[in-house]
Formats: C-alpha cells, structure tokens, sequence
C-alpha cells in the first residue's frame, strides 16, 4: 500500500499522546458522586470524553436537569489541575513524534484542555519539547472548542498548512466530529484505557477514515 501524503498531523492529547482518561473518569465520578450525580464508567466516558468543563454542565443539564451551584467550575479546576502533575504517556506516543520530527512532517497538538492544564499535561507527560509554539486550545478561538472545527482550522493555519491536507488522530466522537467538520483526514487511534467496545463504530459513523489501535500501527500506517 502506497505511503498517505500529509502535509501535517494535528493530534489531541487526551486518549491520544497521553493516557489520563481513565484517571479522568475516576476523578469524575467522585466529583459527580459528591452532589449526588451517578453514572457507569461508560456514561461518564460518553459525558466527558472530549469536552470542556462547560460542555459536560449543560449536557448534565440537558440529560438530568442538574444546575451547577456557582463554586463548580473553580472546584473542577483545582480537583483537575491536581491531577496532572505526573501524566502517564500512551505507548508508541514519543516515538511517533520523533518519527515524524525526522521525517519532517510538521505536527501539533490541538486539545479541548484549559490553557495552563495544556500545559501541565505535557510537562507532566515529559512531551512539552516536541510541541513548543505548537500547542492550541480553545482560549485562542474566542473559546471555541470541539466539537466545533475552529480548533483544528487554527492549528492548521498556524503550521501554515491547508487543513484539507491535515491528518487530525481522535480518539472521542467530539474531537473526531471537529476534525471531520474542519476537512481534515480524521483518523481513530484506540489506544487508551479507557476504550469501550463501540468506539470504532461511533467514530467510524461520523466520518473517520481508518482506525488504529496502537502508535506503532500508526507509524506502520503513515509509513514511519
């Protein structure tokens, strides 16, 4: 099969370079414990996965009726920020971006995450040098994020590259959503903890174009 040319990759972070969301999930589900919220595992993937604090309030308040009081969104902040100091890296993840770094494949990463957590995250992951001036989140699209496209429209612009030439790698329909929408070649990886068993075909059902389960079938799939 002939090497897929692209003239850059915009990767999300969660669930794709890193692996937090089932660390997420268990810090949600004490948060939403604490005000009498309960979910499996599963729903609270389908909740959060993706999103920003303000998206998973008003699904909370579309799905169950559920206002937050006023001290909610400075709690998840500080609950979370906490969280990220030692962050554990999906396997492969450091490879591929030295892989494409040698390739010269332009790269960047394009997250959900609140500016500083972007950050932290990456520090905490030990990847922050693969992405300086290279890391995008919603604070610098009027606040904008998945699955809205203007995230990986920005990300794209920044690299100077067209976005139709783009690889976006998702791992949650939201973020796969906004990479279809911008129209970027949108590709699954499912390689986290956190996967459930319907994943591929939620985001096969959106628009990805191929799916892979781990960073060395992605090497191998970009020919790296």
């Amino acid at each position: 099969m002939a090497r897929p040319e692209f003239a850059a990759v915009l990767f999300d972070l969660d669930g794709v370079l890193i692996d937090t969301e089932s660390s997420i999930t268990a810090l949600w589900a004490e948060i939403f414990a604490g005000h009498d919220l309960h979910f499996t595992p599963a729903e609270i993937t389908r909740l959060t996965a993706g999103q920003r604090f303000e998206g998973v309030i008003r699904q909370l308040e579309a799905q169950r009726g559920w206002r937050a009081p006023e001290d909610f969104l400075p709690m998840l902040d500080e609950r979370f920020n906490r969280a990220f100091e030692d962050v554990p890296v999906i396997e492969g993840a450091a490879q591929t971006l030295a892989a494409l770094e040698g390739a010269g494949i332009p790269f960047a990463v394009a997250s959900n995450s609140q500016h500083n957590r972007l950050f932290m995250k990456l520090e905490g992951a030990g990847l922050l040098p693969y992405f300086q001036g290279r890391a995008f989140d919603p604070s610098l699209t009027n606040r904008v994020g998945k699955p809205a496209p203007d995230l990986y429209l920005y990300a794209a612009k920044q690299l100077s590259v067209p976005v139709q030439e783009c690889l976006v790698i998702e791992d949650s329909v939201p973020g796969a959503t906004a990479g279809v929408a911008s129209g970027a070649t949108t590709w699954g990886l499912l390689a986290g903890t956190h996967i459930h068993a319907d994943d591929e075909a939620r985001l096969r059902d959106i628009g990805v174009s191929n799916i892979v389960h781990s960073h060395a079938e992605l090497r191998d799939a970009l020919g790296l």
